[in-house]
């Protein structure tokens, strides 16, 4: 039951804060986040350790 609350909290706190995190990461290492590609990059690396447990 964990590991599906667990991530969705996760997601929801990444969605929630997303303008937060792409300030700090503008202002901290000056590199801009764009939602897709970063959206596209954590569901590749879900489904890797998803097809990895089963």
């Amino acid at each position: 039951m964990i590991k599906y609350i667990l991530p969705a909290i996760i997601v929801l706190l990444i969605v929630l804060f997303w303008e937060k995190i792409t300030e700090y990461f503008q202002k901290k290492f000056n590199i801009r986040l764009n939602y897709i590609v970063v959206c596209s990059i954590i569901a590749v690396i879900v489904v890797i350790l998803l097809l990895l447990n089963y």
